[in-house]
């Protein structure tokens, strides 16, 4: 044998024995051993009332109303504008990167998706602008159930116009949510689960909507990974 094959099993040997002993330690002392939990971070900059989690404990929870049925047209049947600019055109400019403006219509740029993660290239035309869309985050038929049948016709407009509401995002994803709540859809792009449902969480208090206790569920079982998660566009969620 070797003098470099005797080191190596000299070594392998004191790896075996010290395993062996870590072993024996182990069974005689098995309340010492506490294995490491990893939390997840929570930026002491950010106030608990600022936090979905907390927010979300501040909502009510119901079942849907189905007393009456929605209707789109008792929210909007046209965009806002703002400075002359519809909200389309407002949230593409926002949400998009390197866009190309013909005045306030954004006639190019790319997405960078929050719901799937793929990059989109958006091009304004027939048969391409779909595919890109603006979705209501909380969805409207969802809002007419949990609460925004109460609101007065001003207050609902205000709900489909609200920035926090919008997102542009991949069209055939924003077609596969539809009207669906956090129980029933969350985004597959799972690294914004947390954004998402935190701005849910964030136009369900300005507007005071209620969540189902199945949605309360699945929102609280996201926001499990990222307690730190802050609200969207709320200035002072108080109770």
């Amino acid at each position: 044998m070797s003098q470099i094959d005797k080191h190596s099993s000299r070594r392998f040997a004191v790896i075996i024995v010290a395993l062996v002993a870590l072993a024996i330690w182990l069974i005689a002392n098995p309340d010492n051993y506490q294995p490491e939990v990893v939390q997840a971070e929570v930026d002491p900059s950010v106030s608990s009332e600022f936090l979905a989690v907390t927010t979300l404990e501040k909502l009510e929870v119901k079942p849907h109303y189905t007393e009456t049925k929605y209707v789109r047209t008792d929210f909007y049947s046209n965009w806002s504008t703002v400075n002359g600019c519809d909200m389309r055109n407002i949230i593409l400019q926002r949400d998009l990167v390197d866009t190309v403006l013909d005045g306030c219509l954004v006639m190019t740029g790319t997405l960078h998706d929050p719901y799937t993660g793929q990059t989109i290239n958006f091009v304004r035309g027939q048969g391409t602008s779909n595919a890109v869309q603006i979705d209501h985050v909380v969805a409207l038929s969802n809002a007419w159930s949990t609460g925004a049948h109460n609101l007065d016709k001003q207050g609902r407009r205000d709900l489909s116009q609200d920035p926090i509401n919008l997102l542009a995002v991949d069209g055939p994803a924003n077609q596969q949510k539809s009207d669906k709540d956090a129980s029933e859809w969350l985004p597959p792009n799972v690294a914004f689960q947390c954004q998402y449902v935190a701005r849910q969480i964030s136009v369900k208090f300005k507007y005071v909507l209620w969540v189902t206790s199945a949605e309360k569920s699945s929102m609280q079982k996201v926001l499990d990974t990222c307690p730190g998660e802050p609200t969207v566009g709320l200035e002072n969620p108080q109770p």
